[in-house]
């Protein structure tokens, strides 16, 4: 190893804290941090000189590759102008226009509004206001509960979390947050009485794919279902498309696929293309103008975080939008998503004992591995075995993180064929060393 790489291995175990991370594990002396330090399309390399391919888009958020040069130029010439600047009674070139692009990009929806926040979990904390403050505006203020799936997952600020339908992600909450009630299906909401319907402000989904729980796939036909009954009711609709936005389904955004639109389109990871953090609320005319009036009316959106609207996040967003049309990156996606199914195909024919389910939706892929698929026993989930799998398809030249023991592969949408058979290639010969 060389001295550059153990002093950052040490300097990190001394006062760094890693999210989602057991740091008793992380910093025990066995334990040596990948520390990544460049960049190249589908590719990283740590400081040690060794390649891997981006096998989770780093976290869901890279969608044309490190280092992509029509972004890194926009994120050039922004940067020789300005990088941020206040958007509390100001406004910049970047943020305007990337709010023009994004409603464009949503022909027919009713989405006319922008609110720009930083991440996932604000984007959702604002959506969220502005239903409850809608409903107050509006004379309801009955109108304070929240219905969310099992097995969502919309965040980790408060509020995003309470809506979260995973218990270990709400640990130490108590009954801190958002009154929520937890639904598995329509079913579950056409059962409400009028009265229950009533006091809801709104209703939040994944659409097409729950992450966190797995890359678990909704119905076909629900997020229709879900508007009408939402419409019959009265009660404001919140789609989260952080993680399926931009691309990874096959089309720009998930709900695109039964041509259903929410009240509130919430997006983040992939806005910028993966380059910096950045987050947008799309909201329609009829919620945005019921907050106007004068100030003494108190009807304003007291909300905001000092980098909304950033003037280098909104460049490389815009970049990145550009990126989707010049390279027609839509269009190439139907035959890589078709070989990924013929991948993963392989790869449970020669892991048949092992490989319970594998689900897909666009280039999103989650593997379920058991111990045994003929008794349907799985592996103790302290064994951490999905999590010794990802470990090792690094000695492959993979990285990817799994969610549990289900494997997640979702790489960025510009891999090429051949990098796609070398990740699911490294993902099985993962499974062959940990599970022989």
């Amino acid at each position: 190893m060389n001295p550059l790489s153990r002093e950052l291995q040490k300097l990190d175990k001394a006062h760094v804290w890693h999210p989602f991370t057991q740091m008793q594990d992380w910093c025990a002396p066995g334990h040596e941090p990948l520390v990544l330090v460049r960049g190249q399309g589908c590719r990283l390399w740590d400081s040690e000189g060794s390649s891997y391919l981006d096998g989770n888009s780093s976290i869901w958020t890279n969608i044309h590759g490190h280092g992509h040069p029509a972004i890194v130029a926009a994120l050039r010439d922004q940067l020789e102008k300005t990088a941020h600047t206040s958007f509390l009674g100001f406004t910049n070139e970047p943020a305007i226009r990337l709010a023009t692009e994004l409603v464009n990009r949503c022909p027919g929806s009713g989405l006319e509004r922008v609110f720009y926040t930083d991440d996932g979990s604000t984007a959702i904390e604002c959506a969220v206001r502005m239903a409850l403050q809608y409903f107050h505006l509006a004379g309801q203020p009955e109108r304070v509960e929240f219905a969310a799936f099992d097995q969502a997952y919309h965040g980790d600020t408060l509020g995003a979390a309470s809506l979260g339908g995973i218990s270990t992600f709400q640990a130490g909450l108590g009954k801190s947050g958002l009154p929520t009630r937890r639904v598995f299906g329509l079913a579950d909401l056409q059962a409400l009485s009028d009265d229950e319907a009533g006091r809801l402000a709104a209703v939040i989904i994944e659409p097409l794919v729950q992450g966190a729980a797995g890359m678990r796939l909704w119905p076909g036909g629900l997020l229709r279902g879900l508007r009408e009954w939402c419409d019959h009711h009265g009660v404001l609709l919140i789609f989260d498309e952080v993680m399926t936005g931009f691309g990874r389904t096959g089309k720009l955004f998930a709900c695109q696929h039964e041509e259903t639109w929410p009240d509130f389109l919430c997006l983040a990871k992939g806005l910028t293309g993966g380059t910096l953090p950045l987050a947008a609320t799309l909201t329609t005319s009829k919620i945005y103008s019921a907050f106007l009036g004068r100030y003494d009316e108190l009807k304003t959106l007291f909300y905001g975080h000092s980098y909304c609207g950033n003037a280098l996040g909104c460049a490389a967003a815009l970049a990145s939008l550009r990126v989707f049309k010049d390279e027609r990156v839509l269009d190439s996606l139907p035959e890589k998503i078709s070989l990924l199914s013929v991948l993963l195909a392989e790869m449970q024919a020669r892991l048949p004992r092992h490989v319970a389910a594998i689900r897909q939706c666009g280039l999103i892929a989650g593997i379920d591995i058991v111990r045994d698929t003929a008794t349907g026993e799985a592996f103790p989930w302290q064994e951490q075995t999905g999590a010794r799998i990802c470990h090792a398809a690094r000695a492959h030249g993979l990285l990817t993180r799994p969610v549990r023991d289900t494997l997640v592969l979702m790489p960025p949408l510009c891999i090429t064929p051949d990098e796609l058979r070398a990740c699911v290639h490294a993902l099985t010969q993962a499974c062959l060393d940990v599970l022989k």
